[in-house]
């Protein structure tokens, strides 16, 4: 037998358990079959449903165009074994295994993908008619609701509020969306790029009310801080998530300030033998000098190419591959495609390509004349040209970028 035969027999030998049967899971599975893995690989997942995919469930699955969103694998011939309904307790690093309702399963790598989970209103807990939308579980009980056409109150106008509410008023629902911020997405986006989205609520029948703090919930009305009574058939709660985490608290695992997997360049914990990826795990970007904690689809689509490279790469002695992408997003709402690419927050430029009142328009930021991030709104060939170039790390032109007849391609220094 070679040396090489012997290394790769080393390294598909070795069992590697997944925790999470979310996008990130799923993809770090067939990953390792793809890159050539032949050992055991053990996905586990707390719901019993086949594993899925989450963006639908804002829309298609939620209005009753879509069934489900089940990954199109077959994780049979693949090889891939499912546990799914099994809670994870926990996880003993010292003895390589992890603590499950159905007992201990003993690890050779572990990869932590757990995602993130919704945080809930405090004080709403229990109260009749009040919904989260994370899980095929939770649009199931909500399209009933859509297709009765109920008023509906919407906590949070981020990114899962409006795309909520834009099925909502698809479905020929009153809507009322309320915001404690000053404007929509205030989170995620600079006032002057985010104040200009303010206006899609009306234009869609919606109404957004910011400044808006909720001071209780009760059965069928929301009450404001102000004093305002709002009718609710229903209350969907979006404002916000934090990493699925719990279950490792003590473990020995390192967890951020989030309360996110601390994960290095190589998107490998503080502990040997594991690694975490996608909503559950922040990474250090080289790219943009700081670390970054991405809740988004495109992330845990393309992080466990790493992982999956560096788990038989390490068993081989071969050079482990740096996660250092460019973050990706889309968003659909109020007839709008919305994407992102980037990010912006050390950006010493903001440029603006058309107009913000009209139907589609680009903003730019830069960074010592490169560009760092772009919001695209209806300019789909924008948010591509403009990921390579923030992947290039090409000089701009700013005179030529404001240009929106010009592609962006063509608007280099």
């Amino acid at each position: 037998m070679s040396e090489q035969t012997q290394q790769e027999g080393g390294a598909s030998g070795r069992r590697v358990v997944v925790v999470g049967a979310g996008m990130a899971g799923v993809q770090t599975a067939v990953a390792l079959r793809e890159q050539g893995f032949t050992g055991p690989v053990i996905l586990i997942g707390a719901e019993p449903h086949q594993p899925y995919d989450r963006p639908p469930l804002s829309k298609a699955v939620l209005l009753g165009k879509a069934e489900g969103s089940a990954f199109d694998v077959d994780f049979e011939s693949l090889g891939i074994e499912l546990r799914l309904g099994r809670e994870v307790l926990g996880v003993r690093l010292a003895d390589h295994e992890l603590d499950t309702e159905a007992g201990p399963v003993p690890y050779d790598v572990l990869v932590l993908a757990t995602g993130a989970e919704p945080i809930a209103l405090p004080g709403a807990e229990g109260v009749p008619g009040v919904h989260l939308l994370r899980t095929l579980d939770d649009a199931e009980r909500l399209r009933p609701v859509l297709a009765r056409q109920h008023d509906i109150v919407v906590v949070g106008a981020g990114w899962i509020g409006a795309e909520f509410a834009t099925a909502a008023r698809e479905a020929g629902c009153a809507v009322t969306v309320v915001e404690a911020a000053d404007r929509p997405l205030a989170g995620a986006l600079p006032a002057e790029v985010a104040a200009p989205m303010a206006s899609w609520y009306a234009d869609a029948g919606a109404v957004l009310r910011t400044h808006a703090r909720v001071e209780r919930v009760e059965p069928g009305a929301v009450l404001l801080q102000d004093g305002s009574r709002l009718p609710a058939g229903a209350v969907v709660v979006g404002i916000g998530a934090r990493p699925a985490t719990g279950w490792l608290a003590g473990s020995g695992i390192r967890l951020g300030t989030h309360g996110e997997v601390v994960a290095d360049d190589r998107l490998r914990t503080s502990a040997p033998d594991v690694y975490a990826v996608g909503d559950c795990a922040s990474f250090p970007s080289g790219r943009y000098g700081e670390r970054l904690l991405v809740h988004h689809w495109d992330n845990a689509l393309q992080g466990p190419r790493t992982v999956a490279a560096n788990i038989i790469g390490e068993a081989l002695g071969e050079p482990a591959a740096v996660y250092d992408p460019v973050p990706y997003f889309w968003s659909e709402q109020f007839g709008r495609f919305v994407q992102y690419a980037g990010h912006h927050a050390s950006a010493d430029t903001t440029l603006w390509r058309g107009e913000p009142s009209g139907p589609a328009w680009t903003v730019c930021w830069l960074r010592e004349s490169r560009l760092v991030a772009l919001l695209a709104v209806g300019r789909p060939r924008d948010l591509a040209q403009g990921r390579r170039l923030i992947e290039a790390g090409t000089p701009m032109d700013p005179e030529l970028l404001t240009d929106p007849a010009r592609p962006l391609k063509a608007a280099t220094a």
